[in-house]
């Protein structure tokens, strides 16, 4: 898996590629909790690169939100491919997250 983080006026992007699984969650979950704990409260994650999402993974993703919702922030996904959507769904986590299918979409709601 590999990270970007992209600051504009808006919000934080942190675009993921590859696979989100047990062996590398947490890289993520330090670089989320970092810009958290900076007051960064406006996060969009990307990902359309990301080809697989495992269990750890929507835990680390989930935590996050619920950080962020904590201090009033956003957090929001795009770009999923169609295998990961449809984790999303069997998981129920559409009903949780804001996923929109493109980054200019999420864009807007910041």
């Amino acid at each position: 898996m590999e990270i970007n983080e992209k600051k504009t006026g808006q919000c934080v992007i942190i675009g993921i590629t590859g696979r989100l699984d047990t062996t590398n969650y947490s890289i993520l979950e330090k670089k989320l909790m970092e810009l958290i704990e900076s007051h960064h409260d406006k996060i969009l994650v990307e990902c359309s690169n990301m080809d697989y999402v495992s269990s750890s993974g929507l835990r680390i993703l989930l935590m996050a939100l619920k950080k962020i919702t904590m201090v009033k922030g956003k957090f929001v996904l795009c770009g999923l491919q169609e295998n990961i959507r449809e984790i999303f769904e069997i998981s129920g986590f559409t009903n949780i997250f804001e996923i929109y299918s493109t980054q200019d979409e999420a864009l807007k709601v910041f």
